[in-house]
């Protein structure tokens, strides 16, 4: 345990607690908001590729959703049956069913790290600063000089986070052509997703209720990026769609 714990330090706590003092050194007027801002936007940069098959691999099972559907309810009583041809689809299509689950999974840790690094950092306890690191003498955790981000409970940063979180959920959802395919089946997913685009908002605001401040921004600012993304690569698809079907 003590060698994870040590590993966990030099992997993710120490270098991110390093790159924020960094930014926050150099950002004039020393606004550790903005610092966190730009923190946030390396590691999705960095996340990009993992953060791209994630987002295709979860449009793709829903555009699969008819035809999953369809197999659940032809062998609703055979569940061995219904996997096999499940697995099947997944296999003739080429997706991953997991594809999305990946950039969730290392997302964790981070979390982990910058929970200890806004706990630890925003309250000056920064002797695990780099010796090139200049070492401030304090560093004031107010963003734009009214919240504080080393506190927790933050109400305005909650309700953006989980505002944010619904939005890249509805992005998300099926069109109702889709979903109008595949009987009881797609009722039920249908119930599903929309149980999950209102569910998730909730968590998030919890989430961000409940931790620092710091994170809360790290959280509406990730998923900013990635409401940007989503966006970005849906309408490259669609570009490339209407080419493929009106090509000159």
């Amino acid at each position: 345990m003590d060698t994870l714990i040590t590993l966990f330090n030099l992997i993710l706590y120490q270098p991110l607690l390093n790159i924020l003092v960094f930014f926050y050194n150099i950002i004039p007027g020393h606004d550790i908001g903005v610092a966190i801002i730009v923190l946030t936007l390396i590691i999705r940069v960095l996340l990009l590729p993992l953060s791209r098959k994630s987002i295709r691999s979860q449009k793709d099972m829903q555009e699969l959703q008819p035809e999953m559907n369809k197999i659940k309810e032809k062998y609703k009583q055979d569940r061995v049956k219904q996997s096999q041809a499940l697995m099947q689809l997944y296999k003739d299509k080429r997706i991953s069913p997991m594809g999305s689950c990946l950039p969730l999974l290392i997302q964790l840790p981070i979390l982990i790290a910058l929970y200890r690094v806004f706990i630890s950092g925003l309250g000056n306890n920064l002797e695990a600063l780099y010796p090139f690191i200049h070492h401030p003498e304090t560093i004031n955790p107010y963003f734009l000089g009214l919240i504080d981000l080393s506190k927790t409970h933050n109400f305005v940063l909650a309700l953006i986070a989980g505002g944010l979180q619904f939005i890249q959920s509805k992005m998300m959802l099926p069109s109702k052509s889709k979903m109008a395919q595949g009987g009881k089946q797609a009722d039920m997913s249908k119930m599903m997703n929309t149980q999950m685009t209102y569910f998730m908002p909730l968590i998030t605001v919890w989430f961000a209720w409940a931790f620092p401040a710091g994170l809360a921004l790290y959280w509406a600012v990730t998923t900013l990026f990635t409401i940007i993304q989503q966006r970005v690569m849906m309408k490259g698809k669609e570009n490339r769609k209407q080419i493929t079907e009106n090509p000159k």
